[in-house]
C-alpha cells in the first residue's frame, strides 16, 4: 500500500498539479497586494463618506460588507485581467521574432552552386 501511495504521489501530473497550486497561491498573493495596496487607496477617496464597508440595512443585514466584497471582486478581476493581457502581449512579442534561416557555411554554399549549374547544363 505505501508502494502505491509513493507511485501516486511521484506521479508527474500530481507534482505538477502541486506546483500549480502552490504558485497560484503566491500569485493570488500578489494580485491582492496591487488591489489592496495600490488600486483601492486611489478609489477609496472617492467613495462615499465614512466607513462604508460597515453600513447596515436593518438589523444584521451588512450591505457595506456585501458592496465591498463586490467591490473587491470586480477590482481583483480587472487587476487579474490586465496582468494576463500584459504577460499574453509579452509571449506575443517573443513569438513574433522570425527565425531566419541559417546561412550556409561557405562549401555548402559552393557545392549548392554547383549542383544547380550542373543541373542547369543536363
Amino acid at each position: 500500500m505505501l508502494k502505491e501511495f509513493k507511485e501516486f504521489a511521484m506521479r508527474g501530473n500530481v507534482i505538477d498539479l502541486a506546483v500549480g497550486v502552490i504558485i497560484g497561491a503566491a500569485f493570488g498573493k500578489i494580485v491582492n497586494s496591487v488591489v489592496n495596496d495600490i488600486v483601492m487607496p486611489l478609489l477609496n477617496p472617492v467613495m462615499p463618506g465614512g466607513d462604508w464597508r460597515t453600513m447596515e440595512v436593518g438589523p444584521g443585514v451588512k450591505i457595506g460588507a456585501f458592496l465591498a466584497a463586490t467591490l473587491d471582486f470586480i477590482v481583483i478581476a480587472f487587476v487579474l485581467f490586465l496582468i494576463v493581457k500584459t504577460i499574453n502581449r509579452l509571449k506575443k512579442k517573443e513569438e513574433a521574432k522570425p527565425v531566419g534561416p541559417a546561412d550556409l557555411p561557405p562549401d555548402v554554399k559552393l557545392l549548392t552552386e554547383i549542383r544547380d549549374l550542373l543541373r542547369n547544363r543536363a
